[in-house]
């Protein structure tokens, strides 16, 4: 809730702080006698040509600015409304255009590219290139205070959420409310560890709880995906749903410490699909936009695994409608074709295999829906369209391959490259071959049996991987051989060793990711953080355990990388993991307690943490191999029981 910093060029500190939709600046100007500020309206991310579709600011009064920009970008043609109010009275202003049309500023004079204007009765600019300076007087050693307040509606909707979030100009007890909000949130979780362990701990959980985010005046009104403004009633509206990389841990995490918050993203979802023009749910939605990044349906994913952990503050039969609508659309990313051929085709669509596997997950997470709801039918369906992965596993070669629409296999195939707009999405055949999540124990099957499928595992760890193979993909880093974990779909393949018996393997792979991987430092996480993905998984780690197929209610069982954690859950129950020896030396599992009594399941289940207690872990540096590896040890899986 607090950033600070010595501007040393100009001997200014700077300092912010911020409330849900408000951000409160604090300057102060140790030396000037005279401060100054510019709003750049250009500025941006990516800040590449045509990036400013158009803005406009306007200085109401002395003390306040209204202003707009709109954006393309990740999220085209993106609006933003702001409020500014600053503590002092603006003595001089100017107004900037450098855009080289002068007609595209109003308010900005002249013919020459940068346009400058001081006339005191100019009070707006528009154009694609405004900037507004404002100086005030006599400020040296008096701190200068700006509030900004956004709102994607309207001007005076940002100047509603300034005035009501930040009503006066206490920068200190702006900032500690924000310490007091992020103190209730941080709460939710106890570590005990090392400095540097908590520091990590503590930081990841930090990244799980900036989103989805808050996309909603105080008024209620959002903008919806529709363009229309519309009032939220009886939830607060989120965006920003990078679901292809959160539904694996962040959501999954989210259940657990702030569970409050996902009946309100799962109603967003829906207000989505309802606005929508193709009636889908999100794929990757921000900003009252659908992006149509990443692949797969993962919505669905994130509201079944909610669902059956009894979140049901929301509609039902409207989450059923638009389940259905989003997995049978005729629009989407050749699912009429999957749903014909039992995988989507590489003559298709690219990325193709990716695709298929996806789907088969998603197509999961809805019979395990449906199925709890009672529609035997409909879940007969969606666990047989689950089984899809099966059609896009070459046997003569071991791995998930793509084949075009006459049942041909892919003649270029090669397991270790990645390519762009290939048969897989970031990522080779090597490590998709392992995304079967529903179903392990059906791949295993398929692999070989237990020690092939070890085999295989170690030989993704261990086999180098060339720079040349995945040239064409920035996202795939933080290499361990294949395993890629700077990238999602390797971040459950260490898990799977479970499944096939061998849990002190997971233990051995959990600490190697951990040792090299992942640390307290800046460079601390292995690639793009993913809206918090690569933190949920870190936190899920370092307790022992992880979700590798949200929506089944099951966590794989690794090997806990901090001594104590304790879940405070809701009903006034906590759900604790300590870890007993664990040092660097002692990595492997020995044994387990629940409650006091014997645990040699290799996996926990939803209803054991949520019973809360006491999870007890003794650890060794010698793998004890009995412990987890007997059959009805292992995690569940689709073929075993369908």
């Amino acid at each position: 809730g607090y950033y600070g910093v010595e501007l040393q060029d100009y001997d200014i500190t700077a300092e912010v702080t911020a409330t849900t939709r408000v951000g409160m600046h604090k300057y102060t100007f140790n030396s000037a006698d005279k401060g100054h500020v510019m709003f750049d309206l250009t500025a941006a991310i990516y800040n590449f040509k045509n990036k400013v579709i158009w803005s406009d600011l306007r200085k109401v009064d002395d003390h306040t600015l209204v202003a707009y920009r709109a954006t393309n970008g990740w999220a085209r043609n993106r609006q933003m409304y702001f409020a500014i109010k600053f503590s002092k009275p603006i003595s001089e202003y100017q107004f900037i255009n450098e855009d080289d049309n002068r007609y595209r500023c109003m308010g900005c004079l002249g013919k020459e590219k940068h346009s400058t204007i001081e006339n005191k009765a100019v009070k707006q600019a528009a154009g694609k290139a405004v900037k507004f300076v404002a100086s005030f007087d006599d400020v040296k050693g008096e701190p200068l205070y700006i509030k900004v307040g956004l709102s994607a509606v309207s001007r005076s909707n940002a100047l509603e959420n300034l005035d009501s979030e930040v009503p006066g100009w206490d920068f200190d007890k702006t900032r500690q409310a924000a310490k007091v909000q992020w103190a209730k949130h941080l709460d939710k979780v106890d570590v005990t560890g090392t400095v540097a362990q908590k520091r990590q701990f503590y930081t990841a959980l930090y990244h799980t709880l900036q989103a989805p985010s808050i996309y909603q005046d105080v008024n209620g009104q959002y903008r919806g995906v529709d363009g229309e403004i519309h009032e939220g009633k009886g939830f607060e509206h989120y965006t920003l749903f990078s679901l292809w990389d959160t539904y694996r841990a962040l959501h999954p995490l989210l259940t657990y410490i702030a569970p409050e918050r996902v009946s309100g993203m799962i109603q967003s979802m829906l207000v989505h699909y309802q606005q929508s023009y193709e009636k889908m749910l999100p794929i990757w939605s921000f900003h009252a936009h659908e992006t149509w990044t990443m692949i797969g349906y993962h919505a669905v994913s994130v509201i079944a695994d909610a669902y059956l952990k009894g979140i049901r503050d929301f509609d039902t039969d409207l989450a059923v409608e638009a389940i259905l609508s989003t997995a049978n659309n005729p629009v989407y990313d050749a699912i009429p074709e999957y749903k014909k051929f039992g995988y989507v085709p590489m003559d298709v669509l690219p990325e193709s295999v990716s695709i298929t596997l996806e789907y088969a997950y998603n197509d999961y997470a809805i019979a395990r829906l449906f199925e709890s709801m009672g529609k035997t039918s409909l879940s007969k369906e969606y666990y047989a369209r689950a089984m899809s992965y099966k059609n896009v596993f070459n046997k003569e070669t071991g791995y998930m391959r793509g084949r075009d629409s006459n049942g041909k296999w892919d003649p270029d195939f090669n397991p270790f490259e990645a390519k762009y707009m290939g048969p897989f999405t970031e990522g080779n055949s090597k490590q998709y071959s392992f995304y079967v999540p529903q179903d392990v124990a059906g791949l295993i099957d398929l692999m070989g049996g237990d020690d092939k499928f070890e085999q295989r595992l170690d030989a993704l760890f261990d086999t180098h991987l060339s720079d040349d193979m995945i040239k064409e993909h920035e996202d795939i880093a933080g290499l361990i051989g294949n395993y890629a974990h700077g990238n999602e779909p390797s971040h459950h393949i260490a898990y799977l060793y479970n499944y096939a018996g061998k849990p002190w393997r997971t233990q051995e792979r959990i600490r190697q990711i951990m040792d090299t991987l992942s640390s307290d430092k800046p460079d601390g996480l292995a690639g793009n953080d993913d809206v918090g993905q690569m933190s949920a998984w870190y936190i899920f780690s370092a307790m022992g355990f992880y979700p590798v197929a949200p929506g089944d209610l099951s966590y794989a069982i690794g090997a806990p990388q901090v001594e104590k954690v304790t879940l405070k859950l809701a009903g006034n129950k906590t759900f604790t993991t300590y870890a007993k020896g664990l040092n660097a030396e002692n990595k492997y599992i020995q044994s387990v307690t629940l409650n006091g009594k014997a645990f040699n399941r290799n996996y926990l289940t939803h209803d054991d943490i949520v019973a809360g207690g006491e999870l007890r872990y003794v650890m060794g540096s010698k793998p004890n191999k009995a412990w987890g590896q007997r059959i009805g040890a292992r995690p569940p899986a689709l073929s075993e029981y369908k």
